[in-house]
């Protein structure tokens, strides 16, 4: 077997191989995309592993591992570069680390998901995205609105279209108010058949309907859910999961001085910003949960009350996904169950 440590860079990258059935050793400098498809080609018909750290902007390198028969094995970065206690850090010495770590058997890997998870995690973010363009355009029109003297309760509307539409304008806020509101009819155009594969994808998984029976978690949150846990095996407590989205706090503590930070933020960020926003609305459903909201919020801050509520959902979820009960049967066991398994 050939077995390869790379370390991946956008343009190019630096490998260190080994073939165990001759014992030749090499190191090479891979230019993106030419070079290292040639490379991986002439590899075709005989097993290879390749070992490199988890990264962006490698989709075209694993589908090419794919068509050619080759493992490909992400890493976790962090251990990888704890694994090493030298100073000098340069990619020649990277690449023959991650190689040596695969040839006795210490390489960190970590799960990766299917290409089908793939799909849907690009159809997720791009529904976000389209939905956060706009937001910004909302709340541009309800600043012109404002700027103008006009304040409205009301969420955004029809009728609140119709107001906006109604104000006497001239010049250019006449026009700026007339492009913003184009562009939001065109982003609604686009958004409209993303929820609707959205909804239609939730619907089709058993998980994520399971976990849509939950106050708060509709089709994007739970399909978010679903798909960046994976096998709910991985974790064997509820914790884990907190820290895998990075929903607990950083912490720095040493003898008797115990020292809590921010949270982590170590892991997805979409789904940490979508259990974020659902918790807001799953603690009015759960009476411990609310009141915990209520005093976060008045002590410390409303985010941190969000951030903390975001953790207790995260957890459910998980639970519900390994018990397979969905909200009102867990509901029957009482709202503390598998928050701290």
């Amino acid at each position: 077997m050939m077995i390869i440590g790379c370390d991946f860079h956008p343009r190019f990258q630096q490998i260190a191989f080994l073939d165990q059935q001759t014992g030749e050793f090499g190191e090479r400098r891979l230019q993106h995309r030419g070079e290292a498809e040639a490379f991986y080609r002439r590899l075709l018909g005989q097993p290879v592993r390749i070992g490199m750290e988890a990264t962006g902007n490698y989709r075209w390198f694993r589908r090419l591992a794919e068509e050619q028969g080759h493992e490909l094995v992400l890493g976790d970065a962090s251990k990888i570069r704890a694994c090493c206690v030298r100073k000098q850090k340069t990619d020649k010495r990277d690449a023959r680390h991650i190689l040596d770590l695969l040839l006795e058997n210490r390489f960190p890997a970590v799960w990766q998901p299917d290409a089908a998870n793939e799909d849907l995690r690009v159809l997720l973010l791009h529904r976000v995205k389209q939905v956060r363009l706009r937001t910004r355009l909302k709340n541009q029109l309800d600043g012109l609105a404002k700027s103008e003297g006009y304040l409205s309760p009301r969420v955004w509307s029809a009728g609140r279209r119709a107001e906006l539409e109604a104000l006497a304008l001239r010049g250019w806020l006449d026009r700026r108010r007339r492009d913003l509101l184009q562009l939001h009819e065109e982003l609604d155009e686009r958004i409209a058949p993303l929820d609707e594969a959205l909804r239609e994808a939730a619907n089709q998984d058993t998980a994520a309907q399971l976990l849509m029976t939950h106050p708060g978690v509709g089709p994007v949150v739970s399909l978010a859910f679903v798909l960046t846990i994976g096998d709910v095996s991985r974790f064997a407590r509820g914790k884990q999961v907190g820290s895998y989205l990075g929903l607990i706090p950083s912490e720095e503590s040493s003898g008797q001085h115990r020292r809590l930070g921010s949270v982590s933020k170590q892991g997805n960020s979409l789904v940490r910003w979508l259990l974020v926003q659902a918790a807001a609305v799953a603690q009015r459903y759960d009476p411990s949960w609310h009141r915990q909201y209520v005093r976060l919020s008045m002590n410390k801050h409303h985010g941190v009350a969000k951030v903390a509520i975001a953790h207790k959902l995260a957890v459910r979820l998980y639970w519900m996904l390994r018990t397979g009960q969905n909200y009102e049967q867990l509901a029957v066991r009482g709202s503390h169950v598998g928050q701290s398994v």
